[in-house]
């Protein structure tokens, strides 16, 4: 997150960009979006901004340190509300997401966070591009493979090289139409 924060921030204070397109992997707590599959975060949070309070978390919002719709976010979320009008990303099933520090790999914090968040996947950067982003008034696409579902590691059922595949054929897509 700080170093797609920080790199973005940096590029976006030297030049003008017309669209900004954050490509990667992702897991998925959506059982029906299987690993290979290409989707478009519309929506994404930091799930893990926020405090411990015992056994509860308190988000940043309920310690009442930002605003549950202070800029950029809406009902604590960063949206995408216009993304690029193109039609391989109209293509692409819209899904919430969330961004951590520490991606899930244990049944607790999976189920916390699944009551928490309905999260449909998870990435460890795509809430900081958004973010910069927005602020940018930068238009944008978050599009993610699924590599793996989230669940305790089982990396024998990960499917990275196709998750890659079918990102790089999806990003051609999106750039020949741009």
């Amino acid at each position: 997150m700080v170093a797609t924060a920080s790199w973005l921030s940096r590029v976006l204070a030297r030049d003008h960009y017309d669209l900004a397109l954050n490509l990667g992997v992702c897991g998925s707590f959506d059982r029906a979006i299987e690993p290979g599959a290409v989707v478009h975060v519309v929506s994404d949070c930091l799930a893990e901004l926020g405090a411990e309070d015992g056994d509860a978390f308190l988000s940043i919002q309920q310690l009442h340190l930002l605003d549950e719709s202070e800029p950029p976010f809406h009902n604590g979320r960063l949206i995408n509300q216009s993304p690029p009008a193109n039609a391989a990303l109209l293509g692409l099933r819209s899904v919430d997401g969330i961004t951590v520090n520490t991606v899930h790999g244990n049944e607790r914090s999976i189920a916390c966070v699944t009551r928490r968040f309905a999260p449909h996947v998870e990435s460890m950067e795509g809430a900081a591009f958004m973010y910069g982003c927005l602020i940018h008034e930068l238009p944008f696409a978050q599009v993610r493979a699924v590599s793996n579902i989230v669940e305790r590691r089982n990396r024998e059922a990960w499917k990275l090289p196709e998750a890659i595949h079918g990102l790089a054929e999806t990003a051609r897509q999106i750039l020949d139409q741009a």
